[in-house]
């Protein structure tokens, strides 16, 4: 092989960075508002969303494998991954503005046009993602630059989390002039748009260094043989899998958590006393000064919260981020990793002793849980991009993004499984979008659902990283190895 450059330019980072943020304006969107969207905008009752999440979302995830086998095996003069970022950019933008389209057909058709589009939004996603996040581990083999593209790479993704979380629903009042369905579609819109030109963006300024031997041959049941006998890989496989439950669950619970379990009047006034409502009112003066009228912040307590229970997460997140390298780097990415999910799991689980009046306790627990959660974030992809180093460190074969698609598997299992649990246990406990205040079992279900359920996902995650024999010693030993071996090549 090729040997990998020592160092990537601050350019290409930010290049590489920029394909997160546009996938993540979609991805985050279908973690945190496709059952909200289903339910309570396009009307699908709670058991049917709980299917189409849950079928839609593994027809995906299944896909990944023949994609990655794909990518292994795409031979371009631009590359092995690139490529499909490109190819994907537009597709991937004009299926995410139709999955949140709410064309006017009966209830059955309804059901058929969600399913429809929810399958082919996610297998174009399958596409496109996988070989972007293969990209990242033939960039470059050196793992502290490999790292320093995990950092990069996930404040990109905090800033599209800050966008979706924070701004998606006032956007969408905004937008829509109070329809939520108008405002989903035109939000989206912009979404895609500015997805389609990040991806391009990307393509034209990353670049591919570690390169197979010409003469590497393996089949896609070698590939296969060598994931089953590769333990670390197991392992993140199923972290992965538990991780985006985890996410999916807690982060599509949410609104309905500010919507239906904290009380408004206590949520209203923690919002004046935080100082949140005077800084919106001289935001909306501000507006109204500049003729921007229509743009004014939507006055609904429970929207304020959640973008500032969402806001104070992301930004502790960027802070965990911060020092997630400079800890990895000196600790190992699985002690760091494991102490960061562990702690965070402690957070979610204090939300089962809060009361529906706890309101400065809920935003607290949010910051520490999104710090300690932030720990992790840059973590994830970079230690299987490690696990792909070590099957090639073990088999001198590399393969890439079979070993991707397999942790984006996991990623489309876990996230179909917690969206579907989401809609799911809101059909469980009786939810009912008509209803302005929903049965004391419906709001326990929603309780449950973003504090002890998300708590024990999170546990088995952790659990899972003593099965991962990749530490600090074994990183140096496997990365000095391959750099010897790429120079001999």
């Amino acid at each position: 092989m090729k040997p990998s450059s020592p160092k990537i330019s601050v350019i290409e980072k930010i290049g590489y960075s920029l394909g997160d943020l546009s996938a993540n304006l979609i991805f985050q969107t279908l973690m945190t508002f496709l059952a909200y969207f289903y339910t309570d905008v396009y009307r699908i009752p709670p058991a049917s969303a709980s299917a189409i999440i849950f079928a839609g979302g593994m027809i995906g995830a299944f896909f990944n494998p023949i994609m990655g086998a794909i990518a292994d095996r795409t031979v371009t003069r631009w590359g092995k991954f690139r490529p499909w970022i490109l190819w994907t950019s537009i597709p991937f933008g004009v299926m995410a503005l139709l999955a949140f389209s709410t064309p006017n057909f009966s209830d059955t058709g309804k059901l058929i046009y969600a399913l429809v589009t929810y399958i082919l939004l996610v297998l174009v996603y399958s596409a496109n993602n996988l070989p972007y996040a293969a990209l990242s581990g033939v960039i470059t083999g050196d793992m502290a630059e490999r790292n320093s593209i995990s950092s990069y790479r996930f404040v990109a993704v905090m800033v599209a989390q800050f966008i979706v979380q924070v701004l998606l629903l006032p956007l969408v009042l905004i937008l829509g002039g109070g329809d939520r369905t108008a405002g989903f579609e035109k939000t989206m819109g912009i979404f895609a748009l500015v997805g389609v030109i990040f991806f391009i963006i990307t393509f034209l300024t990353t670049k591919e260094r570690i390169v197979p031997k010409p003469e590497q041959k393996s089949s896609v049941l070698q590939d296969l043989k060598d994931l089953i006998g590769n333990k670390p890989w197991i392992a993140m496989l199923v972290l992965t899998i538990f991780v985006f439950i985890t996410l999916a669950l807690k982060g599509g619970m949410y609104v309905y958590y500010f919507k239906y379990y904290l009380s408004e009047p206590h949520l209203a006034s923690f919002l004046v006393s935080s100082g949140f409502e005077g800084f919106i009112e001289g935001l909306n003066n501000f507006l109204v000064s500049v003729g921007m009228v229509g743009f004014q912040w939507p006055e609904d307590a429970p929207t304020s919260g959640f973008s500032v229970f969402n806001a104070g997460g992301i930004i502790f997140m960027i802070v965990g981020i911060i020092f997630s390298k400079r800890l990895a780097d000196k600790y190992g990415k699985r002690e760091v990793f494991g102490i960061g999910l562990f702690l965070s799991a402690l957070c979610l689980l204090a939300f089962l002793f809060y009361t529906p009046t706890s309101i400065a306790l809920v935003f607290v627990s949010q910051m520490l849980h999104g710090f300690f959660y932030g720990l992790t974030i840059p973590l994830l992809w970079a230690m299987i991009a490690d696990v792909a180093d070590y099957s090639e460190w073990k088999n001198n074969r590399r393969a890439t993004a079979i070993i991707f698609s397999a942790m984006i598997f996991g990623l489309k299992a876990g996230l179909s499984v917690g969206g579907a649990m989401v809609a799911g246990i809101l059909a469980l406990y009786g939810y009912d979008e008509q209803l302005v205040t929903q049965a004391a079992a419906t709001v326990q279900g929603i309780k449950l659902s973003v504090s002890i359920l998300p708590t024990l996902t999170f546990m088995v995650g952790v659990a899972c990283l003593f099965f991962y024999e990749i530490n600090k010693k074994m990183e140096v030993r496997i990365e000095k190895d391959l750099e010897e071996r790429r120079k001999k090549g």
